[in-house]
């Protein structure tokens, strides 16, 4: 039995298995070929063979040479709830040829998962290519029926996640990065997944407060330019007040405001008649309704002649009653030299004032922020605290599809390859686990993959690794930890192995990203992780390889 199984568990179990789930992610969302292949298993009296398929992907994406594998728990919300309804019946019954025997969609809806079992990689580890993220067993038919779906559902997850961590590698652990990708995602399920997993990748919070709601994930947001623009003047603030802190005494804010913004002009050096009296009114506007979170856009006309001096006049005029300014958002221009001119204007002021949090204030960037453009302002030196991300975080512009594959790797206990003369794409046979080796120094030297029946590594022992397919690349290891791969999470119908949290996905994420070389993650040239087989695997492979592959015959 799992090490993880127990009666008493049920109830969690169920408990996470009710939270919400995509209503869309269900059977029939699927290719048409999986229904004519299962209904030609079942003609064919296969309904009942036993078999394993292996879902991994070939190439590390974004030329990088990690993924982090994530949407383990939506996979097993499907599993949970399969089976085809009376209406994807009547449905398919119009879109199946007419000679279809009617006994198939009786077979159709009576199938479940309660013979099935799958196997996976904790979901938030650091994966590589080759090495399956789930092995699915189970009646042939019902099996082959989940590869587009769990595609589907592992994809895209597993690549956003990946494509967040890429971006909390340039930004470091100290920056502040949130998910601004909404508006640019394809569509309301893409915009869900990409704020739920790059949350799991390291990101901090998301503008999607559906998200927000689902997921526990924390929100954030300021204002747009559009609100900045909705003011023309200060006539429309005159008598706007605002509580002193700590009392119910309102007080005329304008008029604090007017008397900071002319204390600032020769500390500051600008000329009050260049600032923007309309953003100075947008400003008031929006301190007076978020006193205590008050971050403002300043790029909406002039950064350094408007926008700045009108933050800082609204910044302490909030001060001198109580509250505490949060800091800026810049969202256009040369976010190097602007984030360093506003860091050095908000000391000169605390400096000035001596108010040594004022120069401590919150800079973040928004504007069309990709991977390399953090790297380049890591290179030019820059005051940036936060980075809001959007299209190229959410969309994975660099490469828009992990390419993860469904392979069958045995059929009744007798495994069965898929040859090409892209070795590639040729598939490693039979039941398999994996294990993750460590040095003595705690990093990750290998994962290495055996048949189900050969004994587990032994620590402090020498063990010889091969590469699957290249019959020089072979090295001993001998290793002083190592991690069995692939657990249990589904047998008999039900999930057999709890869930964390999304949280505690985040960290296990990071967790497993730390034990992971540097040059396996630097984002110029990195290393190669090395995937290997044992020698048993590697024979056995070869073997099936020799007596599947046509013999040439030469005239």
């Amino acid at each position: 039995m799992d090490s993880n199984m127990s009666s008493g568990t049920n109830s969690s179990f169920s408990r996470i298995l009710s939270r919400e789930q995509n209503g869309v992610i269900q059977p029939i969302l699927t290719d048409l070929y999986q229904i004519t292949m299962a209904y030609a298993y079942w003609k064919s009296g296969k309904k009942n063979d036993r078999a394993v398929f292996d879902l991994y992907f070939r190439k590390n994406p974004f030329k990088g040479e990690f993924t982090v594998f994530a949407g383990l728990e939506e996979c097993i919300k499907f599993l949970q709830k399969f089976c085809f309804t009376e209406s994807d019946i009547k449905y398919l019954r119009t879109v199946l040829p007419s000679n279809i025997e009617s006994e198939f969609y009786d077979y159709l809806q009576q199938i479940s998962t309660k013979d099935v079992q799958m196997y996976a990689i904790d979901e938030g580890t650091v994966v590589f290519p080759k090495v399956p993220l789930l092995t699915v067993e189970g009646p042939l038919p019902i099996v082959q029926l989940m590869e587009t779906p769990l595609l589907n559902l592992v994809n895209y997850a597993s690549l956003v996640a990946t494509n967040g961590m890429r971006f909390r590698l340039a930004a470091g652990p100290k920056k502040i990065l949130l998910e601004f990708g909404l508006r640019r995602a394809q569509g309301p399920d893409g915009a869900l997944s990409a704020s739920r997993y790059c949350y799991l990748g390291g990101f901090d919070g998301t503008s999607n407060v559906l998200a927000g709601k689902l997921y526990g994930i924390p929100v954030r947001g300021t204002h747009a330019h559009a609100f900045v623009t909705s003011y023309t003047d200060l006539l429309t603030i005159g008598d706007e007040t605002l509580m002193m802190k700590g009392t119910e005494e309102p007080v005329k804010f304008l008029p604090i405001c007017k008397k900071w913004q002319k204390k600032l002009t020769s500390i500051l050096g600008f000329l009050d008649d260049q600032v923007s009296d309309g953003e100075l009114a947008a400003f008031i506007s929006y301190a007076s309704a978020f006193p205590d979170g008050f971050l403002a856009l300043i790029d909406t006309y002039d950064v350094i002649k408007s926008g700045l001096p009108n933050f800082c006049t609204v910044a302490l005029a909030l001060h001198e009653l109580g509250y505490e300014p949060r800091g800026v958002r810049l969202d256009s221009g040369d976010l190097s030299y602007l984030s360093k001119f506003v860091r050095s204007r908000f000391k000169k002021v605390a400096d000035s004032l001596n108010l040594p949090w004022f120069g401590k204030l919150t800079i973040v960037a928004s504007n069309d922020i990709n991977e390399d453009t953090i790297h380049s302002l890591n290179q030019q030196g820059h005051e940036i605290d936060s980075f809001g991300i959007g299209t190229h975080l959410v969309t994975c512009q660099k490469q828009p599809a992990l390419g993860g594959v469904y392979k069958l790797v045995e059929v009744n206990q007798r495994p069965r390859i898929k040859l090409s003369e892209d070795v590639e794409k040729v598939t490693i046979p039979g039941r398999k686990i994996a294990y993750r080796l460590y040095g003595a120094d705690g990093n990750a030297l290998v994962d290495l993959m055996l048949r189900l029946d050969e004994d587990p590594p032994t620590l402090n022992t020498r063990i010889l690794c091969r590469h699957p397919f290249q019959e020089s690349k072979r090295a001993y290891v001998c290793p002083a930890k190592m991690e069995q791969l692939h657990k249990l999470y589904w047998d008999n119908g039900q999930m057999v192995r709890s869930l964390p949290t999304l949280t505690e996905l985040r960290s296990k994420a990071m967790e497993s990203l730390n034990s992971m070389r540097q040059d396996h993650k630097r984002a110029l040239n990195p290393t190669p992780y090395k995937v290997s087989v044992s020698a048993n695997l590697y024979q056995f492979l070869h073997d099936l390889w020799l007596e599947n592959a046509p013999i040439g015959e030469l005239a």
